[in-house]
C-alpha cells in the first residue's frame, strides 16, 4: 500500500543510522552556489571543492544536506520551521553542512520536492516499501528511480511518521 508523503513546512530528516556522524565525513566549509536560495534538510548537493562551492552540477557524489536547526524566532519551534535561506545570511551566502552517505545508511525523511515557506504544503511522492529512489540532478531532491538508474540508490524500507506526526518514509542506501 502506498503512502502519500505530503508535508507542511520545510523538509525534515531523522538520522537513524548515518555513518558520517561517527566517521567524520561531514563537509561544511564551502558556500552554496548563489543560485540556491533555500536549502532544506533532506536535499542533496555536490561538494565541488575544485570550484569552491556546493552545487547541483559539480563533480563528486551526492551528499545529504543535514543542517543544525537554529530557530531564533520564539514562535517557531519545530523542525518543519527551519531551512537555510539566503535572505537570513550576511551577503546571502549559505554554508550548508553536508554528510557523505554510505551503502547501508538509514534515515527518515519527508523531503520530496521544494518548499518556500514553513507554512506551505508540498504534495510529495506516493511511496511504498520497496520503491527505489535517486537524486533528481535538476533539483537535488529525491525522486523515484528509473530502470537506467544504477548509482546512488535509496530504497524505502518503512512507512513512518516524523516527530510532528507528518507522514514520512525510512530509507536505506543500497547502491
Amino acid at each position: 500500500m502506498a503512502l502519500q508523503v505530503s508535508r507542511k513546512g520545510f523538509g525534515q530528516v531523522e538520522p537513524n543510522h548515518l555513518s558520517a556522524q561517527t566517521n567524520g565525513q561531514i563537509y561544511a566549509q564551502l558556500p552554496a552556489d548563489s543560485s540556491l536560495t533555500i536549502l532544506e534538510n533532506g536535499m542533496f548537493l555536490k561538494y565541488d571543492y575544485a570550484n569552491g562551492k556546493c552545487d547541483l552540477t559539480g563533480d563528486g557524489e551526492w551528499m545529504l544536506v543535514f543542517n543544525e536547526i537554529k530557530l531564533y524566532d520564539q514562535r517557531k519551534f519545530g523542525y518543519k520551521d527551519y531551512a537555510m535561506k539566503a535572505d537570513d545570511f550576511m551577503g546571502g551566502e549559505i554554508v550548508p553542512r553536508l554528510l557523505k552517505t554510505s551503502v547501508g545508511d538509514i534515515f527518515t525523511t519527508n523531503t520530496f520536492g521544494a518548499n518556500t515557506s514553513d507554512s506551505a504544503t508540498v504534495n510529495g511522492l506516493s511511496l511504498a516499501v520497496g520503491n527505489k529512489l535517486t537524486v533528481d540532478p535538476a533539483t537535488g531532491y529525491l525522486k523515484v528511480a528509473g530502470q537506467s538508474d544504477t548509482e546512488f540508490i535509496w530504497q524505502v524500507v518503512k512507512e513512518y511518521n516524523l516527530g510532528d506526526m507528518q507522514p514520512a518514509v525510512k530509507i536505506q542506501r543500497i547502491a
